[in-house]
This record gives structure tokens, C-alpha cells and sequence, in this order.
């Protein structure tokens, strides 16, 4: 964007991480001033000098668009605190070890806000965090001595979906503000407004994406309490969904049904949709495992038995114990068998490995004394930081050189380079043409047909062993020796 009709805010970001990082470029491209605090020395002077922290579409071109104009990086809240107009609390809310959320960095922040606060302020709640925080960031604050009219605490959730967060964040499907009194729901409706008015859908140099001028976003206005709820619930409800399709998968195998058929016939219908129903090998990311287990402790909190909520954790967990015995059917023994492995983030399109179930799996492979070759177009650099490379664990460049004299290949996230291989070259490439596709990126019968034992997640006949005879013949169309 270049022109700007609306009146800019500052806003302070606080919070480098993956939604603040996101926001603040955000923010910055629907022209405001962003200052956006770490208190990470390191990271701070990473981002002034134009390192891009995580992997995001179009993150690194809005960052180094604004980088020193509308957007700056600092590790100085103080200063950021007293000159911004919004501050908006972007930092980590990890999972305790009795699920709840940990919201001692909130907490932390909240306090060295309070320290700064010498005109009116509105502190946003931009992490995800459970019912009741906002309640608790204000009692913070007048603690630390503040009045009463020097600020006021909304909540503005983030629904960004990571590989498509910038894309999420500019063409939101809406956005949620809870706000206890006018003036703080007047600044936050100024800061949305170049996307509620459509300013930056009729800019040429927008982020492309789904809303237009005549498709704007809708601005939901609600209590802070039901903002909080809507999050958790959000995240709770989509995850239900992945587990629901995953036992019906199963189902499927079963009784030898297609799972996609199945969900192609669930999703028409207009009251469910298709999104979310994709089987596959569980849910994973920073978000899913850590707000479903969240949004129980709050209902147990609150005295409401959720247990919906145990079943669908129990479900995902189940999800990659089952997928690693359709690995072993296929195989039979693990101990010295070379297992080609494409993906380790939780899925396509980022880096981000957290409770990936690719590195679940990977971990067991390698429990087991097999030999992995592992290829992830983004995600490497992190997976080493967990699994070291060594004798076992190795890291190559390409899917084809996973595949190199493997075993068996398995596929276990979605990149779309994973569902466009050369399936001759693959062929030729493999030792034994076995492939365990853990997001049903192909047709069964296409793969059949290029002479693959192919192995997917509630499509028919999966659940019959594979047959050792068929599968391991000696090598076809090369000297393997």
C-alpha cells in the first residue's frame, strides 16, 4: 500500500514470535506504525538486519518492504509502551504440565506495561489465551498503580493458519473484537479499518487473497469473556473435526470403503463443509494440541465436563500409533531397514515442528534401528536442532534422495511437491516400490498401475497385511547389488 485515507495508529507489538511477527508486518502494510519488542537481543538485531525468523508466504517481502519505514524492532518496551496508542500482546502462552495454559510471559509483560503507562493506552490481548485473562491483565495493572481511565483491555484473536498466515491476516474470514467500553472498540475498529472499508483491497500492491471490495470481512464486536471462548473453541471444534474424519478412516478400512468418497459426501453438505475433513496421520502445530487441552482445563475449571475433548486428543494420539503399524505390516522388521521420509513439519508450507506427527514417527523409526532419510522443503534446519544427523538420521535435498535404495517411502506431510513426483523416477529410484502416504496425496489405483505397493489412510484394502512375497522380489529394472 502507498496511500492511506484512514488516520494511522502506532501500535506496539510485543512478541516477536510467529503472531507477532506475522501481525506486526501486517499492520505495517494496512499502514500503520508498527514497533514491534522483543527481549531477545539476538533475534531483535536478526530482524533489524533483515533476517526473516520463520518460513511464511510473503512474510519476507512485507518485512523488507517496511522494515525501517513503518515497521521497527526493538527491545525496548518502555519506550514502545509510551509511544504507542495500542499495544498488543503477542508472546507465548505454552502448555503446562496440567494442560492449562502457561501465562506467566502474558503476565510478565502485562506488569512492565504497567510500569510504562503515562497516557491512555489499549492493551490487546493478540495470544491465544483462556476466559478470565483479560480480567486478570487489568488486575495486574491497577496493582502496578494505574488508574482506571489511563487504559483499557480488549481481546483481538488471531486466526492465521500457518504457510497461509499473511494471506489469513489481510483477508480475514472475520475479525473478532471484545472490548468493554466504546473508546477501546473506536481504536480497534480505526486500526481494521482500511480492511471493514475495503481501502486495502483497491490498493494495486495488496497481498492477493479472497477479499475484495465488494467481499469485505465482517468486524464482530463482543464481550472480552466471549472473544476468549470464541478462540478456544474455534481451534477445539477444527480439531474435532481432523479427529472425526480420522475414525471414519479407519471405518473405512475396515469395512473397505474410500475415506475421500466418504468425506467428499460429508462435506456437501453446507451445514458441515469440507474443510478439516482430510484423514491423515493427527493434528500437530503450536496451536491444535495446545488449545484443545487448554479449552478442557478451562471447562474443568469452570465445572463442565468436556470430555468430547479427551476423546479427540486420544483419537490424534491413536492416529500415529496406528500409522506406524501400517509402516510395520508393510516391512515386517524394522532393525537396519533404510526408510525414506518426506516431510517433518507438522505440515506443508512451514517450518514449524511442534507436536508434528512426522517427528513422532520419525523418532519411533528410529527407536526401532531403522535408517531414515529425511527431506522437508523448510524445516530441516529445526528437525537438526531436535534429531542430530548421524549414522541413523540423515538429511538430503530432494525427495528423490530420500528415496535412494529406501525400503520404503513414507509421506508425512502435505507440501505440494509431495503430491507432483516423477512416479517412473521414483520407481527406479526406490529399492522396494513400497509407499506409506500418510495424507493420501495419490490415487490408489494410479499408483498400483506405476507398480507401487501404495499404502494410504482409510482407502480399501489397507488394512490387510502386505504381502512379503509380492512386495520384496528382487531389483526390477537395475542392478541393485
Amino acid at each position: 500500500m502507498k496511500n492511506h485515507s484512514h488516520e494511522p495508529v502506532t501500535i506496539a507489538v510485543v512478541g516477536s514470535g510467529y503472531v507477532g511477527l506475522v501481525a506486526s508486518a501486517c499492520f505495517a502494510e494496512i499502514g500503520h506504525r508498527v514497533i514491534c519488542v522483543d527481549n531477545d537481543e539476538a533475534k531483535v538485531r536478526t530482524l533489524q538486519a533483515g533476517g526473516i525468523p520463520i518460513h511464511e508466504d510473503y512474510l519476507p517481502e512485507l518485512l523488507n518492504q517496511h522494515r525501517g519505514g513503518r515497521l521497527e524492532f526493538t527491545t525496548d518496551l518502555r519506550n514502545a509502551a509510551q509511544t504507542a496508542q495500542a499495544i498488543f500482546i503477542a508472546v507465548g502462552t505454552p502448555q503446562s504440565r496440567t494442560g492449562s495454559a502457561d501465562l506467566s510471559f502474558v503476565d510478565a509483560v502485562a506488569s512492565e506495561i504497567a510500569r510504562s503507562i503515562d497516557s491512555y493506552k489499549v492493551i490487546v490481548e493478540k495470544s491465544t489465551v483462556p476466559v478470565y485473562t483479560n480480567e486478570w491483565i487489568r488486575r495486574v495493572i491497577e496493582r502496578n498503580g494505574v488508574p482506571k481511565d489511563l487504559f483499557d483491555v480488549a481481546s483481538n484473536p488471531e486466526f492465521l493458519r500457518e504457510g497461509t498466515a499473511v494471506v489469513d491476516f489481510l483477508h480475514p474470514d472475520r475479525i473478532v473484537v471484545g472490548a468493554a467500553t466504546d473508546r477501546a472498540s473506536a481504536l480497534l475498529k480505526q486500526i481494521y479499518e482500511p480492511l471493514t472499508s475495503g481501502e486495502y483491497y483497491r490498493g494495486d500492491n495488496r497481498i492477493p487473497g479472497p477479499r475484495t471490495e465488494s467481499e469485505l470481512p465482517p468486524l464482530l464486536l463482543t464481550s472480552t469473556k466471549a472473544a476468549e471462548i470464541i478462540k478456544h473453541a474455534s481451534n477445539a471444534f477444527l480439531a474435532t473435526k481432523i479427529s472425526f474424519i480420522n475414525v471414519v478412516a479407519n471405518i473405512c478400512e475396515a469395512a473397505g470403503a474410500d475415506v475421500e468418497e466418504v468425506a467428499k459426501g460429508i462435506g456437501l453438505d453446507s451445514r458441515i463443509g469440507n474443510k478439516f475433513l482430510r484423514a491423515g496421520v493427527g493434528y500437530g502445530g503450536s496451536c491444535f494440541p495446545k488449545d484443545v487441552a487448554a479449552f478442557r482445563n478451562v471447562a474443568e475449571l469452570v465445572g463442565v465436563d468436556f470430555g468430547l475433548l479427551h476423546e479427540v486428543e486420544k483419537i490424534n494420539e491413536d492416529q500415529i500409533h496406528r500409522f506406524f503399524q501400517k509402516v510395520r505390516s508393510a516391512l515386517w522388521t524394522f532393525r537396519g531397514k533404510k526408510i525414506g521420509v518426506l516431510g517433518l513439519a507438522f505440515k506443508g508450507g512451514t517450518d514449524d515442528i511442534r507436536e508434528s506427527p512426522a517427528i513422532e514417527i520419525v523418532k519411533k523409526l528410529l527407536s526401532e534401528g531403522c535408517i531414515v532419510s529425511a527431506y522437508d522443503p523448510a524445516a530441516e534446519a529445526r528437525t537438526k536442532e531436535l534429531i542430530p544427523a548421524g549414522a541413523q538420521m540423515r538429511y538430503v535435498d530432494s525427495p528423490y534422495a530420500a528415496a535412494q535404495d529406501a525400503d520404503a517411502l513414507l509421506i508425512l506431510n502435505d507440501w505440494s511437491e509431495f503430491a507432483e513426483l516423477d512416479l517412473a523416477k521414483l520407481h527406479y529410484t526406490l529399492r522396494y516400490p513400497i509407499i506409506i502416504d500418510g495424507r493420501n496425496l495419490y490415487d490408489p489405483t494410479t499408483m498400483t498401475e506405476h507398480g507401487f505397493t501404495y499404502l494410504s489412510v482409510g482407502r480399501p484394502g489397507l488394512s490387510q497385511p502386505v504381502d512379503p512375497i509380492s512386495v520384496f522380489h528382487e531389483p526390477r529394472k537395475r542392478d541393485k547389488a
